[in-house]
Parts: structure tokens; C-alpha cells; sequence
């Protein structure tokens, strides 16, 4: 089976994405399938990845919030490359433009949406959630669900990785939905990785004894993640106990993380560890990870520390909130401080070595990118050896919202 991923938001730099993207290019030519990652750059390319694999450039624009991307703007374009492609089944990543190109392409192919992205979440649920319920926000948002119905309408299979996405969705209406969790690279991540002189050297950057709480964040400098908020909860907490902060990452909203830094030598900034051993190396090596965003469409940093054997501090909703280890970490109510602050002292208190025992055990039960693979290319052989009465696509406008040209 030859399978096209109109990809939108991938960037040869690094991210949860190009990491998703390369394990595809591996899992694919394993059970027989040809993988093509069809994704906008400054110019038109093909980069090899072996037999069966390979991506494909066809010229976008520069998005304008991020340099790092391109985004599809060429609706012709696309389809050319479609149809001399010739796919079995084709893939689009997010709800926007380059879905509703993929909707609108005459091929007979297939397709489905695979939501890694979760624009409701990510803006209209931070934007109003304390000034509105979510029923309300979803009224005065109503455009959008009816532009995501006519995608229920135009894909055989709307992928969600989460439970929380999921229902979202099917109570939104949509009927289509099918969940195929993500997963961790395998043979990266593991509680042997742990390393207490790595642990001793990141205390003594954040000037910090050994006894202190050592917490390890990671992601885009980017207004979702909340990154200021954590700062706030870490730096309150600390008034009353040894604790330290490590966020790796890099983003648009980097001047906004460092002045909620300030001058706290326990909380460092980092640069984004590209080499994936030494990066499970550090989370290993953290008594646990925290996490702010509540509108993670899987949360795979939270996957990685639960193979890496930490407890994890995460938000009490969104897909985040799926990933947490009962009796190792802790829920905080999402988007406020003071209640992962009381959360940091609680974990504390209820012993460090204990929960990060429950952890360890847990950690060989993580699940793995292949196994999501394995899933993902079984439902779409099951949808091609099952003769399925072909239904007519709705044709869907193209998008020209600013921020949703991907």
C-alpha cells in the first residue's frame, strides 16, 4: 500500500512531528507499505530514507508565526503531486487548508484525518476558559464545528490519539472518530537511563543541593504550554523547599518564559535536545516531569517520561491528563499555579522514592510507536480488503485565516 502524508507542519529542525515522520519512514517498508511524506518547503526536493520511504517538498509559503515552516498554499499544486503519486490511502495532519485540499482532490483514494493538532484546545478553551463554559465557547465557535462535521463527511477515519480528543469530538457530533493512541520510540527510553551524577550536575547548575526536588520540563516556548504559569507554581513552591526546574525548548514566545524566569538561579532555560539518547538520559535522570498544556493532542513527552520510569506533575484535563501513573505524581488543576504549587509540595510529601518505585514498574507497559503503527496500518487494510460503498466528498472551502494556514 502506498501511503501519501500531506504533512503541514513539519520542520527538518527538529520536534514531536519530524520524530513522528521518521519512525512512519522506518515502520512503513517493515510491513510492506510504501510511506511518502508530502510536506511544503522553500523549494521542491525529495530527501530518501530508503527503500519505500522517502519525503516530498513541493513549494509552500513561509508561515508567518514560525520561520521554521511552510505551509501548503498551491491547492492545484497539491493535487498535481497527488495524482502523480498515485496513493492507496492519503493522510492529512491538521484541521485546516491542507485538509480541505486533501477533501477537495478527485483521486479514490481513501483518506483520513489524523489530528495532531487540536485548534479548540490550543485557542478558543485558553482563550475564554475563564470567562465562559466550554458549551458556551463551542456555541460562539459553532463555524468551526461545522467545518469539522464536513470533514466527517469528506474522511473515512478521523484519528484521534486520546481519550479526551475523542469524545470531544463524537459529542461534537462527528462520527467517524476512531482513537489509535500514539507511542515512544522503542529502545530510547528506560529507567536504566537514570543517572545520579547527571542528576548531581543539573542540581549544581540550578545551584541546588542534592536533596533538592529536581523537575525536568520540555516543548515549545509557546503560549499553550503555559510555561510562565509553571515558573510561577516552581518558584512559589521553592519559597518552602529545594526546588529545581530544567525547560528545554526553544519558541516564539521565548521573551515572555525568560522575564517569568527572572533572575531564579534554580530554574534553567535550555536549548532543545536534538540527540534522543542523551535527551531520555536527562528525563531519566529528573525525579519528575511537569507539563502545563491541557490541549496536548497526545502528549508525547509524558509518554517519554512514563517509558523513562518518572513520576509526572501533569494538568487535570486534555490528553496530558491520559498519561499520569497512579501513585506516582500528581493531577494540579490546569492553567493555575497555585494549585500545581500546593501539587509540588504534596508530591514532596507523600516521598519521592516511593512514587518513583511505582514509576519504574510501570515503565515497560509504555507504549510504542511501532504498536501505533502496527494499529494504524491495520485499520487502513481492513478498510481496503472490506468492499465499502464509496461516498461523495463535499467539497470544502479553502481557509484563509491567518493563523490556520496549515
Amino acid at each position: 500500500m502506498r501511503i501519501v502524508d500531506v504533512c503541514a507542519f513539519y520542520s527538518p529542525n527538529g520536534g514531536g512531528v519530524k520524530t513522528y515522520v521518521e519512525h512512519k519512514l522506518r515502520a512503513g517498508p517493515l510491513q510492506g507499505h510504501d510511506i511518502v511524506i508530502l510536506v511544503p518547503g522553500s523549494e521542491p526536493r525529495t530527501e530518501h530514507y530508503g527503500p519505500g520511504a522517502r519525503i516530498e517538498y513541493i513549494v509552500g509559503r513561509r508561515f508567518p508565526l514560525d520561520g521554521r515552516y511552510h505551509y501548503f498554499h498551491d491547492e492545484f499544486a497539491l493535487h498535481a503531486m497527488l495524482d502523480a503519486l498515485k496513493p492507496d490511502w492519503v493522510e492529512a495532519s491538521t484541521p485546516w487548508s491542507s485538509a480541505s485540499m486533501v477533501a477537495n482532490w478527485r483521486g479514490t483514494a481513501p483518506r483520513s484525518l489524523i489530528m495532531h493538532a487540536d485548534p479548540l484546545g490550543n485557542y478558543a478553551y485558553r482563550w475564554f476558559r475563564n470567562i465562559a463554559s466550554r458549551q458556551t465557547i463551542d456555541r460562539g465557535f459553532d463555524w468551526f464545528w461545522r467545518r469539522l462535521k464536513r470533514f466527517d463527511g469528506a474522511f473515512d477515519h478521523i484519528i484521534c490519539a486520546s481519550d479526551d480528543l475523542s469524545t470531544r469530538l463524537r459529542f461534537g457530533g462527528l462520527k467517524n472518530v476512531v482513537i489509535n493512541r500514539m507511542g515512544v520510540q522503542p529502545n530510547i527510553f528506560s529507567p536504566r537511563r537514570r543517572s545520579r551524577d547527571l542528576r548531581r550536575t543539573m542540581l549544581e547548575c540550578l545551584d541546588l543541593p542534592d536533596d533538592a526536588l529536581l523537575l525536568f520540563g520540555g516543548g515549545r516556548h509557546a503560549p499553550e504550554k503555559r510555561w510562565p504559569m509553571i515558573i510561577d507554581a516552581v518558584t512559589a513552591a521553592g519559597y518552602h523547599r529545594p526546588v529545581g526546574l530544567i525547560i528545554a525548548g526553544e519558541g516564539r514566545a521565548r521573551r515572555q518564559v525568560e522575564r517569568a524566569v527572572g533572575n531564579n538561579p534554580h530554574i534553567r532555560l535550555i536549548p532543545p535536545i536534538t540527540d534522543r539518547r542523551e535527551f531520555a538520559a536527562i528525563l531519566a535522570s529528573a525525579d519528575a516531569l511537569v507539563h502545563g498544556s491541557e490541549s496536548e493532542t497526545f502528549c508525547m513527552i509524558a509518554a517519554e517520561a512514563q517509558a523513562s520510569g518518572i513520576p509526572m506533575l501533569l494538568p487535570d484535563c486534555g490528553a496530558a491528563a491520559d498519561h499520569l501513573i497512579e501513585g506516582a505524581g500528581l493531577h494540579f488543576e490546569a492553567a493555575n499555579a497555585a494549585s500545581l504549587a500546593r501539587a509540588i509540595g504534596q508530591f514532596i510529601d507523600l516521598g519521592r522514592a516511593r512514587q518513583a518505585v511505582v514509576a519504574r514498574d510501570a515503565a515497560p507497559r509504555t507504549r510504542t510507536m511501532d504498536a501505533h503503527f502496527q494499529d494504524l496500518f491495520t485499520l487502513y487494510h481492513a478498510r481496503q480488503t472490506v468492499k465499502v460503498e464509496s461516498r461523495p466528498r463535499e467539497s470544502l472551502p479553502y481557509c484563509t485565516v491567518a493563523g490556520a494556514l496549515a
